[in-house]
C-alpha cells in the first residue's frame, strides 16, 4: 500500500505503510477488541542508522516490534516494523533508529506529542483513561517530551528579574518544591524539590557565578533565609519584598488586635461590642475603597466603641496606601506608619513595626519600583490547578516535569 492515503494519515516523515490488518485481542466478559496492525518501514536514507551517533551499521539480526499510535476510529492502532540490531563501527551492536519514534520508546511521535497536549489541560487519569495506557507511562511521556523541547534551549540564559517562591505539593513538610520565576517573560526558570537553603543554593549553582551577577531585583517573601542566600550569591541584586505579604502582615496584625479585644470584650460583659467586632472581620480588612456601605456603617461603629481598634484598621490602610503609592511618597507614609505603630501602645502593631523596620530596605527596593511577587504567587496558583486537575502527584519529579512542559514556555500548540 505505498504511496496510499495511509501514508497521508499516519503523517509520519521517512516511513512508507506497507500493508495494514486487523487483529482480535481477547477481553474478558466482552467481545474481543479489534487492533488496527499498520505494517511500516524507514525510506532508504533511514534504514540501519546508529540511534547514537548517526552512523549507518550492518544489520545482523532483525525483530519484530510494535510502537503505539493514534487511535483510528476508536481503534487502538500500533505501527510495526522489522526492527534490525545493527554493528555500529563505534557503538557496537546496538538497535537501529526509526523516523517515527524516540528510541527504546514503545510509542510514535504523534502519539507522544497528542498524550503531551492532553495531558497539559486535563486531568491525568482522565488522559490516562482515554488513551489506554497507564498513569506512569503518561509521566514518562511528558517527562520526555518536555526533555526534547527543552533541549538547545536554557531558561536561565539572560535572567535579570526573578521572582522565589515556595510551592507545597502534598501534605507533610517535605513535600515542597521552590520555584524560580522570570519576572520579564512570565514563565517558570527553574524549580527545585525541598524548602531550604540548599534548594535556593541549587539554582545559584544552575545559574553560575558569572551569570548571578546580572541579576538586578529579586522579588520574594519575608523568609530571611532566602534572603541569606541572594546576598550571599547575588550581592549586587536589590531583593524586593513582595507587596502582598507587607499588607498581609497589618492584615494579621489587626486580625490579632481584633480577636484579643474581643475576648476583653466578652470577659467585661460587653457582648454587643464584641459581636461587631466579629461582624466587623471583613469591614477591617477590606480596602476602604472596596467597602459596601454596610461595611462602612459597621466600620463608623467600631470607629465609635473602640478607639485602638479603629487606630489599628488606620494604621493597616495608610501601609497599603505606601505600597500603592510608591516612590518616595510611598516611602515618606511608610516611615510615618512604623513611627506610629512604635508610639501607639498596641502589641500587635509594635511588633509590625519591628519586623517593617527590619524589612525596611527590602521594602524601600519595592517602593522605587522593583518586582512585586505577584506573578510567581499567580504561577503557584496555577501550579495549584495543575494539582487540582491531575488529582494530585505522585512525585516531585512528575510535578516539576509538568510544570516545566505547561509554564515554562515548553507546551507545544495542539498539534491536531
Amino acid at each position: 500500500m505505498s504511496g496510499s492515503v495511509w501514508d497521508e494519515v499516519l503523517d509520519t516523515e521517512h516511513a512508507t505503510v506497507l500493508r495494514t490488518y486487523i487483529e482480535q485481542w481477547p477481553r474478558k466478559d466482552r467481545k474481543p477488541e479489534k487492533v488496527l496492525i499498520i505494517v511500516v518501514e524507514a525510506d532508504e536514507a533511514h534504514r540501519f542508522l546508529c540511534p547514537e551517533c548517526g552512523q549507518r551499521g550492518k544489520p545482523a539480526e532483525y525483530d519484530v516490534k510494535r510502537w503505539r499510535t493514534l487511535d483510528v476510529h476508536g481503534k487502538r492502532a500500533f505501527l510495526e516494523a522489522d526492527l534490525p540490531r545493527i554493528r555500529c563501527p563505534q557503538h557496537g551492536k546496538i538497535t537501529a533508529a526509526v523516523p517515527w519514534a524516540r528510541h527504546d520508546d514503545r510509542f510514535s511521535r504523534p502519539f507522544e506529542e497528542f498524550a503531551a497536549w492532553k495531558a497539559a489541560h486535563a486531568a491525568w487519569s482522565r488522559v490516562a483513561a482515554e488513551l489506554r495506557i497507564t498513569w506512569e507511562a503518561l509521566a514518562n511521556i511528558v517527562a520526555r517530551t518536555a526533555a526534547d523541547a527543552a533541549a538547545g534551549t536554557d531558561r536561565l540564559d539572560g535572567l535579570t528579574m526573578i521572582g522565589i517562591d515556595e510551592k507545597s505539593w502534598g501534605k507533610g513538610s517535605d513535600k515542597y518544591l521552590m520555584i524560580i520565576t522570570n519576572h520579564l517573560t512570565g514563565t517558570v526558570a527553574w524549580t527545585g524539590e525541598g524548602r531550604c537553603q540548599d534548594t535556593v543554593g541549587k539554582f545559584f549553582d544552575a545559574l553560575g557565578p558569572e551569570r548571578s551577577k546580572l541579576l538586578t531585583h529579586v522579588s520574594a517573601d519575608g523568609a530571611e533565609w532566602i534572603h541569606d542566600v541572594i546576598r550571599e550569591r547575588a550581592p549586587q541584586a536589590a531583593i524586593c519584598l513582595d507587596a502582598f505579604h507587607i499588607v498581609k502582615w497589618a492584615g494579621e496584625a489587626l486580625d490579632d488586635l481584633r480577636r484579643r479585644t474581643a475576648a476583653e470584650l466578652r470577659a467585661a460583659g460587653k457582648d454587643d461590642q464584641a459581636a461587631t467586632l466579629g461582624k466587623g472581620m471583613w469591614a477591617l480588612r477590606k480596602d476602604y475603597k472596596k467597602q459596601s456601605p454596610g461595611q462602612r456603617g459597621t466600620l463608623a461603629v467600631i470607629a465609635a466603641d473602640n478607639k485602638a481598634m479603629y487606630k489599628g484598621y488606620l494604621m493597616k490602610e495608610q501601609l497599603r496606601e505606601a505600597i500603592r503609592t510608591k516612590g518616595e511618597d510611598g516611602k515618606r507614609l511608610l516611615r510615618g506608619m512604623i513611627g506610629w505603630a512604635h508610639r501607639a501602645r498596641i502589641p500587635e502593631f509594635r511588633k509590625l513595626a519591628v519586623t517593617l523596620s527590619r524589612m525596611r530596605p527590602l521594602i524601600d527596593h519595592t517602593l522605587d519600583g522593583g518586582p512585586s511577587n505577584g506573578r510567581a504567587e499567580a504561577l503557584n496558583a496555577q501550579v495549584e490547578a495543575l494539582i487540582h486537575r491531575a488529582r494530585g502527584f505522585r512525585s516531585a519529579t512528575a510535578l516539576m516535569n509538568m510544570i516545566h512542559f505547561v509554564h515554562g514556555g515548553l507546551c507545544p500548540e495542539c498539534p491536531y
